[in-house]
């Protein structure tokens, strides 16, 4: 299925700054809170020999255990237009896990870089 990288990016937006990140943490986190900072968030669509592939980029001092790719998951759900970005804030407003879209799998997943 095809998706729409750029109304992900949309969506995505709305995740930038300090939140309540509930909604995208794993039952099993043992951080001492769901409050993170996020600092950065970009969704692109990148040509590769075969096809398309949608990449998204989070930068944050620290993450929640699953946080990025519950982040991946719900974005599906927006660029395959079965949320809107209004949805999508929703659930995020929701602060609750089970308002949010499903684990994304963890291939494709690439921890790129410290920066101190």
């Amino acid at each position: 299925m095809k998706l729409d990288a750029n109304v992900m990016h949309i969506a995505s937006q709305s995740l930038l700054g300090k939140h309540d990140f509930s909604t995208f943490r794993a039952a099993e986190c043992q951080a001492d809170g769901p409050i993170k900072t996020l600092d950065a968030i970009r969704v692109d669509q990148v040509p590769y020999p075969g096809g398309i592939e949608i990449q998204i980029h989070v930068c944050a001092k620290s993450f929640l255990y699953h946080q990025v790719r519950n982040f991946a998951g719900s974005l599906k759900l927006v660029g395959e237009g079965r949320w809107s970005v209004d949805d999508f804030k929703v659930a995020l407003n929701a602060i609750d896990r089970r308002q949010g879209g499903p684990t994304a799998p963890p291939e494709g997943l690439y921890f790129v870089k410290v920066v101190y």
